[in-house]
């Protein structure tokens, strides 16, 4: 078994659906990589002496799988039932969104992919269209909500704050963790002042940045500077 078998594999016996969202049982998934690569493995990622990233009172857990020696990593709040970013999440809140997010990273190598670009049934149980009928249309996918967590913007700056371990060295990881916070920061941010204040809350971390990685500094900074100007005030 290969990549391309897992991305046309129909896995939707082994789904199930809640608030609108469909689901792969993890259990199922893991026994199907296992299968295709007895050699397979899934890394939870550590920061410090925790399972998950702290994201302004809210938790962040990113996984890693390794199938066919790739490894590729997928990140994913603690939720609620409500698919709402959970304040102080429990052990039990936790644990899920670890499966949930191996289940997810398992979909980066092929397996249940189409569920995530909102498909009913890989491509492989698509009937072609015919040559004498005209194409249909096919409806616009909606992307995945955007990512979001809870920020205070009330005046209180640290609602703003990035909590990450700093690197010894320039950590490629702890690079794209930053990248990937501030980004999460961007879409809750309401006008350029909130933009302003991601930074100012977190310029100590941004400073790191610049001191062990110049080039990724200068690139956010450009970031920094698209996400001001998408606010007209």
């Amino acid at each position: 078994m290969n990549i391309n078998d897992l991305l046309v594999l129909n896995v939707n016996e082994h789904t199930e659906k809640k608030n609108g969202l469909t689901y792969l049982s993890w259990a199922w998934a893991w026994a199907e990589a296992l299968k295709a690569d007895p050699a397979a493995t899934f890394k939870v990622e550590m920061f410090g002496d925790k399972c998950y990233m702290e994201i302004n009172g809210t938790a962040m857990v990113w996984v890693t799988v390794t199938l066919f020696g790739k490894p590729m990593t997928c990140q994913l709040p603690v939720m609620d039932y409500k698919n709402k970013a959970v304040p102080n999440p429990d052990a039990f809140a936790v644990n899920t969104a670890i499966m949930r997010c191996m289940t997810k990273a398992l979909s980066l190598h092929g397996l249940g992919l189409y569920i995530y670009a909102g498909e009913d049934i890989p491509e492989e149980d698509a009937k072609p269209v015919k040559e004498e009928t005209k194409p249909q249309v096919k409806e616009e996918v909606k992307p995945e909500s955007k990512r979001t967590v809870p920020a205070k913007i009330e005046g209180h700056e640290m609602g703003w704050q990035i909590k990450l371990t700093m690197p010894q060295d320039d950590s490629n990881e702890w690079v794209d963790l930053l990248k990937t916070s501030t980004r999460i920061l961007f879409d809750t941010a309401k006008g350029q002042k909130d933009i302003t204040d991601i930074f100012k809350v977190n310029r100590n971390i941004y400073d790191h940045l610049k001191s062990i990685n110049p080039e990724e500094h200068k690139s956010l900074m450009a970031e920094f500077a698209k996400a001001k100007s998408l606010f007209k005030e």
